[in-house]
């Protein structure tokens, strides 16, 4: 059955960590100190993983099901969501780190 809002707000910390599935894969993971974090737990080359999408309330019921839609498109796609991930913020680095500003502080530096 699918988490609601309620059942998410309601949910106390227990003595040790514990899940609460939302479906395909997706589970909200709430930890001894409060803490409530979504995971996507996917296959991927016959190895299973879990990908991190966000401390709720931050990240809301509805963007953590539209994360896991875009992982799972990628999955059908035949791209690793984790690896997919991994690309887009190192090429963020990389970008900003390309700027007249960055080039001219590494200049002034060296």
């Amino acid at each position: 059955m699918a988490l609601t809002e309620v059942a998410i707000r309601k949910a106390k910390p227990r003595e040790k960590a514990y899940k609460l599935a939302d479906g395909k894969g997706m589970f909200l993971l709430i930890n001894p100190n409060g803490a409530k974090y979504w995971r996507l737990k996917y296959r991927y080359g016959g190895k299973e993983r879990t990908l991190a999408r966000g401390v709720y309330p931050e990240v809301t019921l509805a963007e953590a099901r539209d994360a896991r839609f875009k992982a799972r498109k990628q999955l059908r796609d035949g791209d690793d969501p984790g690896l997919v991930r991994k690309q887009e913020k190192r090429s963020k680095v990389l970008n900003a780190a390309n700027t007249f500003e960055g080039v001219a502080l590494e200049w002034w530096a060296h």
